[in-house]
């Protein structure tokens, strides 16, 4: 991979993986793109940044060309609570972006393209405990529609046209540099800046919802292993699942505590208790492990300790 393009580069994991991957490549190399948001100024001081909206296939087309781009991470998407908000938005950004990409992609004979997926994949009929790599996938949601879609697709370019596509299921994001954008698992980011700001916070979801959840730096590392590994040692290659740690609300409340010991929480669950519900309480990420080597870095202790350190700074 000499260029790369990242599209929804200013996203919450956008916008770090975009300044990892030019630390690696090089940040002359890495084009960071986004539909309309505008980029830090770290994105915008390390490399080259273009407003591209990957619906519209000519403009995807352009930059690609532009900057002889060899290879895609699509990180463009209409997450969950957004996407129930909006399903048709959801699925012109999630499935007519994600063919856009595929096709361009196709058409250059690039090197790789990497989508990812999510946990909504999963559905209430998905076992909920240790979710296996294959299982049934049945989603109650627009987005975990798309992504399940996003997968089969992505393995169809792969068997087709020999077009290397990969991706893994992430689970909920924790990051102290962005604020999530719209999806279920949210709370587990604003709960951190509420015990700083105001030492209470009111949770969307009950205090036993147990979601798969990962730590930023786990979650940039395990995209870039993927992104990296040799295609050869590849079974799966659109659906990996990858675990981090799973805890329900009160477990993270209570390691808060631990730091803030006045901090309190109240639960007023709304329409996003029905999404997490649908999702499972932890998933079995052997394949990761045995294929490329994936290992998380950061269990729940860790992740708050760290969090709180960066955020007290933040804030």
């Amino acid at each position: 991979m000499k260029n790369i393009l990242i599209t929804g580069a200013v996203g919450q994991i956008g916008s770090e993986l975009t300044m990892k991957i030019r630390e690696i490549y090089g940040g002359d190399n890495v084009v960071a793109t986004t539909r309309k948001s505008e980029p830090t100024e770290q994105i915008k001081k390390t490399g080259p940044f273009e407003f591209i909206d990957v619906t519209d296939r000519k403009s995807l087309e352009a930059v690609c060309d532009k900057y002889n781009i060899d290879s895609i991470i699509n990180m463009a998407a209409i997450l969950s609570a957004i996407g129930e908000q909006k399903p048709m938005l959801a699925w012109d950004v999630n499935m007519n972006g994600l063919i856009n990409v595929l096709e361009v992609a196709r058409e250059r004979k690039m090197e790789r393209v990497l989508v990812p997926s999510s946990i909504a994949v999963f559905g209430p009929e998905t076992p909920q405990v240790d979710t296996p790599q294959e299982t049934v996938l049945k989603p109650t949601t627009m987005y975990g529609v798309t992504k399940v879609s996003g997968e089969l697709l992505g393995d169809y370019y792969v068997n087709k046209y020999g077009l290397d596509v990969r991706g893994l299921r992430y689970p909920g994001i924790i990051s102290h540099e962005t604020l999530p954008g719209g999806g279920t698992t949210d709370y587990a980011v604003e709960i951190f800046y509420e015990a700083l700001k105001n030492k209470k916070y009111t949770c969307f979801v009950k205090e036993d919802t147990k979601l798969p959840m990962m730590y930023m730096p786990d979650c940039i590392k395990s995209t870039v292993d993927l992104f990296q590994a040799d295609f050869d040692t590849l079974k799966h290659h659109s659906d990996f699942n990858v675990g981090g740690m799973s805890f329900t609300v009160k477990d993270l409340a209570d390691e808060i505590k631990k730091h803030i010991p006045d901090f309190e929480i109240e639960y007023k669950p709304d329409y996003r208790q029905d999404i997490a519900d649908s999702w499972p309480d932890s998933v079995d990420d052997s394949a990761a492990r045995e294929e490329w080597g994936w290992k998380p870095s950061y269990d729940l202790s860790a992740m708050v300790k760290d969090m709180l350190e960066n955020l007290k700074k933040k804030l």
